[in-house]
């Protein structure tokens, strides 16, 4: 054995090695970090609390306000603004709406919509056999690459990760849809940082610990005369 060669666990080879990269560097790019997880929470935060202490609209410009801010802060560093828009687009579309009503309640609306519909649409890709919890992974972890639909096991992987991801944040967004319809505002914006990020944490945790173990399983067949 040649002095200084490292180990590579069963049944994943240098290309298995390129394509997946470690458990935390892939919950890193997916979060954004501690710093995505703070950022993406204070404009709802803010929301809340200058909702509870003053009235409706200073509460939306005051989030607003953080939400650019904080976009601004990372095109100044030059640092990734995916999760800062992101964010920015969620609020900004919540503010009008609450405005536009002149019901708080109304600034969570388009994310218990956004949940119902992203909830529905992943029961709906593993019903289908196209489970888009696959997908995704192809597109942010395994660089474009789709083998995994050659493969049983990882088809039915992926559809069981679908089914759980569906269900949790159909969950997660019929809890918040209980509160609108009750019009218990202050409960409502509580619950949409308490379900926020860290069920959605936890659901990649799980995925990506079953994909890399699945996929570490799986033994290539080896080439005749290899």
């Amino acid at each position: 054995m040649t002095t200084g060669q490292q180990h590579t666990p069963s049944g994943l080879g240098p290309q298995d090695e390129e394509r997946l990269p470690s458990l935390a560097e892939q919950m890193a790019d997916q979060l954004g970090g501690w710093r995505g997880l703070v950022e993406s929470s204070i404009p709802v935060l803010v929301f809340v609390i200058a909702n509870v202490i003053g009235e409706l609209r200073p509460a939306v410009y005051a989030s607003v306000a953080v939400a650019l801010l904080i976009a601004g802060l990372r095109l100044a560093q030059r640092k990734p603004v995916r999760h800062a828009v992101n964010g920015l687009f969620g609020v900004g579309i919540g503010a009008l709406l609450a405005l536009r009503t002149g019901d708080e309640r109304d600034f969570y609306l388009p994310g218990i919509l956004y949940g119902i519909g992203y909830g529905l649409a992943l029961l709906l890709s593993a019903a289908l056999r196209q489970p888009l919890v696959g997908w995704i992974w192809s597109v942010l972890v395994a660089k474009g690459r789709s083998e995994w639909r050659d493969d049983p096991k990882l088809v039915r992987t992926f559809t069981q990760l679908t089914v759980l991801w569906g269900v949790v944040w159909l969950a997660k967004v019929g809890v918040q849809a209980g509160l609108y319809l009750a019009h218990q505002d202050f409960a409502l914006g509580v619950a949409r940082l308490a379900l926020g990020y860290p069920p959605y944490a936890l659901l990649l945790l799980i995925t990506v610990w079953v994909v890399r173990r699945v996929t570490r399983e799986t033994t290539p067949t080896p080439l005749p005369g290899s």
